[in-house]
């Protein structure tokens, strides 16, 4: 599988230029680094000396409290422990950062030492961009980023410098820091691939290494500027008849696009062909804050929580007794293999464990399938199963009375919310939140007496407040009675076993996007899982099941 890479490069006076990192305390007690983007706007507000800062609006539901140093669930209420440490700048570098340097204040001021060029692919797409703009004549004068309208300077401090200006000196001086790095860089990818070094030294700036600065160099040009030197490019390039083709960060299906959507950046911009870059999507997992007001219940299903207990007790049958209700007896077997033991139905079973209380030889028939086990083979299967009264025929799967499960202790929450699902904007939402708590194994789980862990509980998952989504519900409340839900057993995303994971029934747990896959928009998921729900034994059957 080929995956997009980038490279972001951050302020010197946010967090990450600064080597301010900002972690959260998870549940084994070690820490974990908030991403990039979140420990920016955490160090923000508390760089202003805020009290507390809410990340909702980019996309978590938490309150960050500095006076107790603690991250808050804005949902469930759930406190952890947050801490800010000093680690080394971003990138990690050697050394400290230079002070910043202002920008020359007149043409005839002396002009920084030329950095050498480097031969990445971002700076090649700079370059690429700087040169055709150059070349494309008295029209782009409004790229340079000297020339921008006048903004009132924060401090009267003369003489005062260009604004735009100010924040490309302090990115400069952070290149300057990493000028060794960059020509080693530059020098081992001249090495490999002259055609790109090339290019990029035919579309340096002109005027660089003389003593007039004309324009800006590469080093002072920050995120702002360069979206403004793209976009007037691609305007002149189109207003002069060159032709322009949009590269997308594409989010489709296959995992080829992203990857060819960035060689094929790569390759225009080193040509000088203008390039359409987009930033990928954010990751939404939660809704926007809802207050207890907002809140409502499911009109059609009372009450608003469900709890489940431990394992259902036993019926009082045996083994032989419960598979009579869905067998009929064969006497004359046909010429095929049991599909449990492999041996033909016609000699005697070859299962080889304990050995049940019925003749080895015998055959029977599931009534439903119509499929030929040994008797002797099927009561050996039900025997290791959940023993629960039901059967599921090992071949076609067919469910042979009430299927349960082996779901843990829990509760089950569902409520609807004012807000709608990306694809779904003619409804509201229904919110679930699972909650199960670690505990220890009972005689029906793997490994009974041992404890067992329930990692990212609770859990919240989201459904269209439609017919079909209200459909959906009841019927994952009748999966949550029969305990389908969950299972223990080994997660297959950590490999952490004896732990609480899904059991065959998926759930969208992102709210606003899909990025993971278990978001919205996704039209054929409540048939999907209608569909999972059926072969568990769930229908609309059983909705008439349960109410008598």
């Amino acid at each position: 599988t080929i995956r997009p890479v980038r490279r972001s490069y951050y302020d010197p006076s946010s967090a990450p230029g600064k080597g301010v990192v900002w972690e959260w305390e998870n549940d084994s007690g070690s820490w974990t680094p908030y991403d990039m983007d979140v420990g920016i706007t955490i160090q923000r507000a508390y760089e202003k000396q805020h009290p507390w800062v809410d990340l909702s609006a980019i996309g978590f539901c938490y309150v960050i409290d500095f006076a107790t140093m603690g991250q808050i669930n804005r949902q469930t209420q759930r406190k952890r422990r947050v801490r800010r440490r000093l680690d080394m700048v971003y990138p990690l570098v050697s050394g400290t950062l230079p002070k910043s340097q202002s920008w020359p204040a007149s043409p005839g001021a002396a002009a920084a030492p030329p950095v050498p060029a480097c031969a990445c692919p971002q700076c090649l797409l700079v370059m690429s961009v700087k040169g055709t703009v150059s070349a494309a004549g008295p029209g782009t004068a409004t790229l340079q980023p000297r020339k921008a309208p006048a903004v009132p300077p924060a401090a009267p401090k003369p003489p005062a410098p260009a604004p735009g200006a100010k924040a490309p000196d302090s990115m400069a001086a952070a290149r300057g820091s990493l000028k060794p790095l960059a020509a080693q860089g530059g020098r081992r990818q001249a090495a490999s691939t002259p055609t790109l070094s090339s290019a990029s030294s035919s579309a340096s700036p002109p005027g660089a290494g003389s003593g007039k600065v004309s324009r800006p160099s590469l080093g002072t040009l920050n995120r702002s500027h360069l979206q403004r030197l793209a976009i007037a490019q691609s305007r002149v390039l189109i207003a002069s008849g060159v032709p322009t083709v949009p590269v997308k960060n594409l989010t489709g299906s296959s995992p080829v696009n992203p990857a060819l959507a960035g060689i094929t950046g790569i390759l225009m911009s080193a040509a000088g062909l203008p390039v359409c870059l987009t930033r990928p999507p954010k990751l939404v997992l939660h809704p926007p804050p809802v207050s207890k007001s907002e809140i409502q219940s499911i009109p059609g299903i009372s009450h608003t929580c469900r709890k489940t207990t431990k394992k259902q007790a036993k019926k009082g049958k045996t083994p032989e007794e419960v598979l009579k209700k869905y067998l009929q007896k064969v006497r004359h077997p046909p010429d095929e293999d049991c599909t449990i033991c492999m041996e033909r139905l016609s000699a005697p079973s070859g299962y080889k464990g304990p050995q049940p209380a019925v003749k080895p030889d015998l055959v029977g028939k599931l009534v439903k399938c119509g499929h030929v086990f040994h008797l002797h083979c099927l009561v050996a299967m039900y025997n290791n199963g959940n023993k629960d009264g039901s059967l599921q025929c090992p071949t076609c799967k067919t469910i042979y009375g009430v299927k349960t499960g082996t779901q843990p202790p829990g509760k089950m929450e569902y409520h609807i919310i004012p807000h709608a699902l990306p694809g779904h904007s003619d409804c509201k939402t229904i919110r679930i939140i699972y909650n199960i708590p670690p505990g220890v194994q009972g005689p029906e789980h793997p490994n009974p007496g041992k404890s067992f862990t329930a990692r990212g509980f609770p859990r919240h998952c989201y459904l269209p407040d439609s017919e079909k989504g209200r459909k959906v519900l009841k019927l994952l409340l009748v999966a949550w009675d029969r305990r389908l839900i969950f299972a223990i057993g080994t997660s297959s995303t950590t490999g952490e076993s004896d732990t609480v994971i899904w059991n065959e029934i998926h759930h969208k747990t992102e709210f606003g996007s899909n990025l993971t896959g278990h978001g919205y928009p996704d039209i054929n998921y409540l048939d999907n899982v209608l569909a999972e729900l059926a072969a568990q034994g769930i229908t609309e059957e059983s909705l008439a099941q349960e109410k008598d």
